[in-house]
């Protein structure tokens, strides 16, 4: 009796500790690694396979339209900048460059006469942008020719004195008559000389390149 009942005690004890024995881990584990590293493999390769890398004539094209792209933006940035060292011209005044203003209007003879006195001697911008004197004459007309007020001596703007009836330079007292001939130094030369029109009714400076009336000799400035 007792045997029987030592057997039974033992035959339970092997069934329950083969019911708590874990499944392998490494059998399932190395089993399954295959698959599933074989799918990935696969899967990159599909992936590779599909990638679409453009040819040689498709990567030109693309350069060319990148650079394309860049040269307008570059173009569209340089014009302004470049554009305003150019001189403005007269658009239409046979060559001449319009005279404009304080403010960058053009200057009409009909609005300048208007708003200035007979004798008033008035700087405008000239040609290549220089400061240029308009005289206003007795009979309210301008004068045929501007003075361009940029002292020969070092560059200096030069006013107009109505006192002195003269043109002074504030840097080393060059002085000028009222034609822009000099006759007191340091400055060497008379101040240069532009022809103006008026036909169109704007007032248009023109380069003077024959003889100096003043001097009776050719231009320096030509």
């Amino acid at each position: 009796m007792a045997r029987a009942l030592l057997a039974v005690c033992v035959a339970a004890v092997t069934c329950l500790s083969h019911g708590f024995v874990a499944p392998s881990a490494f059998t399932g584990a190395r089993v399954l690694s295959k698959p599933v590293a074989q799918a990935s493999s696969a899967i990159k390769m599909s992936a590779a396979e599909d990638a679409f890398v453009p040819d040689m004539n498709r990567r030109v094209a693309m350069n060319a339209i990148l650079a394309g792209s860049a040269g307008v933006v570059v173009l569209g940035l340089a014009i302004p900048y470049i554009s305003f060292f150019v001189p403005k011209s007269a658009g239409g005044a046979g060559g001449g460059v319009i005279a404009r203003d304080a403010v960058g209007q053009d200057v009409t003879v009909e609005g300048w006469v208007a708003t200035h006195l007979p004798g008033s001697r008035e700087l405008v911008e000239g040609i290549k942008g220089d400061a240029t004197y308009l005289t206003v004459k007795q009979d309210k007309t301008i004068q045929d020719f501007g003075i361009v007020a940029v002292c020969t001596h070092l560059g200096c703007v030069v006013p107009w004195v109505q006192a002195e009836n003269k043109f002074i330079c504030p840097c080393h007292g060059s002085q000028y008559n009222m034609d822009g001939k000099v006759v007191r130094g340091p400055a060497p030369l008379s101040l240069a000389l532009s022809h103006i029109e008026t036909d169109t009714g704007n007032v248009v400076f023109k380069p003077w390149t024959e003889t100096d009336f003043r001097t009776g000799e050719a231009p320096w400035w030509k």
